[in-house]
């Protein structure tokens, strides 16, 4: 029997060896994997040995020759294939172990230039592998440094099944399209337009989680690679394991605090934002988006865009969260906080908010929708006052927050604000009509003086209609309705100002 081992990460080739060389197995070996054995005692070959052809190009030709590739290709229960082996003096391959060449540190280094980048993109490697992963029936193909003492324990006793094989030769083919989606994403990334014929994605486990939304239901967490911001790439610094909900809610948290420049706190409840402030003072603007919904607050996650302080800790005393978010915690904000047994604190990081995800990807039955991710910046320079009133210098401010506030609000959605403040909103309604009420009724008689943002236009008066009888002082909406001018109307007629974007920001 024979082995050839060629890896770049050495961890537990050793080990392999000399459990396989006990075996009877002959090695054979590649560069610096052949010195690693060598000088470990263990016997082994040079693949040029093997091949009886030297390695050229500076090693970007070492295995890619007949007597590896047929060793391994060949069906043992071919006569034909056997022969051919015979004929060549070509000895089978039984077990190939290969780790690949460090393209995606590479790509992670900002000092990697493109000679860098292409002399990591590994040949010889993927090609023994998936020689190998075709032919699992015959031949064990290992990638994986954890799977070496499992799989040398099971070969050796004779008890290494067709299934095991099966699953390693899974493992070993979805390894090589991880690594080659990395390379097409790098290749593609300078001129990247448009969206490709063909699509992979490059995810690699994070973590099992005990289940999905719901008890019955499987599940794992998944970081992007090479580079895992946001919320998988956060640093968790006290409390229990993230749970599915958790971790979709903890995400709408942070991408609504995160959205804005000034100090903000965000609550989020199921994926919809239901408290957020701003304020120069972290503690007052963490009071300020609670009392924006207490009632939904409870058992919510809160998100800090800033560095959370003792003060601010402090207000949120006396109110149960599931998850508390922040780039970071001063000391005694997190004496205070480690205090809450059940509260998980993440820590995202000082350079999270600058690397968002350009594209999100959506599981529609038979496949998915990906969408470049709506991070665009409204310039308040481009939108129009329709009404005869202009808002006050207070108002546009409010307007401005408002019309930020409604990106992170499921469909249909209304938000009321005052003082930077969220007040009232309506999310996820069939109407927009009952989005207006709920936000009213939400708000109650602190809804009269606020603003008003609309994620999409009015298709009717009566939205607007009913945001005056409640007390609604101004209105911001992106336009375009047939029947804007009777919008319009309604608004002149009940003496408020009204602002259009031209922009809408449906959130499904």
């Amino acid at each position: 029997m024979k082995a050839v081992l060629s890896v770049y990460r050495k961890h537990g080739i050793v080990e392999l060896s000399k459990e396989l060389t006990k075996a009877g197995v002959e090695l054979v070996s590649t560069g610096g994997t052949f010195s690693k054995i060598a000088d470990a005692g263990i016997k082994v070959t040079q693949i040029s040995d093997l091949t009886g052809f030297p390695q050229l190009l500076s090693g970007r030709v070492k295995t890619l020759h007949p007597k590896v590739h047929a060793g391994i290709l060949a069906r043992r229960e071919s006569r034909e294939h056997m022969a051919e082996l015979a004929e060549h003096f070509i000895e089978p391959i039984d077990i190939v172990a290969v780790n690949l060449y460090p393209f995606e540190d590479t790509l992670q280094d900002p000092s990697a230039a493109l000679p860098d980048l292409l002399e990591n993109i590994d040949i010889g490697g993927p090609t023994l592998v998936r020689a190998a992963a075709k032919n699992f029936p015959s031949v064990v193909v290992l990638v994986d440094p954890q799977d070496y003492s499992w799989v040398a324990e099971h070969f050796i006793d004779g008890t290494l099944t067709l299934e095991h094989r099966r699953m390693l030769a899974a493992k070993a083919f979805q390894h090589v399209a991880l690594y080659d989606t990395l390379i097409a994403q790098w290749l593609a990334e300078p001129s990247r337009h448009g969206f490709s014929d063909e699509m992979t994605f490059a995810f690699r486990k994070s973590a099992d989680l005990r289940y999905g939304e719901n008890p019955h239901q499987g599940a794992a967490l998944y970081a992007s690679i090479p580079h895992s911001t946001g919320i998988v790439g956060a640093t968790q610094l006290h409390g229990k394991d993230l749970s599915f909900n958790n971790l979709l809610d903890a995400d709408a948290a942070w991408q609504a605090a995160s959205d804005f420049p000034q100090e903000t706190v965000a609550i989020v409840k199921h994926t919809n934002t239901c408290g957020i402030a701003a304020h120069p003072d972290l503690a007052e603007a963490y009071r300020r988006a609670h009392a924006g919904d207490p009632i939904s607050a409870y058992g919510g996650i809160v998100a800090f865009n800033r560095t959370v302080t003792a003060p601010a800790a402090e207000a949120m005393r006396g109110v149960f969260y599931e998850v508390v978010i922040a780039p970071d915690f001063d000391d005694n904000a997190l004496l205070i906080l480690q205090k809450r047994r059940g509260l998980r604190i993440l820590k995202m990081g000082d350079g999270s908010r600058d690397h968002r995800q350009n594209r999100s990807l959506r599981p529609v039955s038979g496949g998915i929708l990906l969408q470049d991710t709506d991070h665009m910046v409204d310039e308040s320079s481009s939108w129009s006052v329709v009404t005869s009133k202009q808002p006050t210098p207070q108002q546009f401010d409010d307007l401005a927050f408002a019309w930020r506030v409604a990106k992170h609000i499921k469909s249909n959605a209304i938000v009321l604000v005052k003082e930077k403040a969220l007040i009232g909103m309506g999310a996820g309604q069939p109407n927009r009509l009952t989005s207006v009420h709920l936000a009213l009724k939400t708000a109650g008689d602190r809804a009269k003086g606020c603003v008003l943002a609309s994620d999409a236009f009015f298709p009717f008066a009566d939205g607007v209609e009913l945001a005056v009888a409640g007390g609604i002082e101004a209105v911001i909406q992106p336009g375009g309705s047939i029947r804007d001018s009777e919008i319009v109307s309604a608004a002149n007629s009940a003496g408020i100002s009204m602002v259009t974007t031209g922009v809408r920001h449906f959130l499904h």
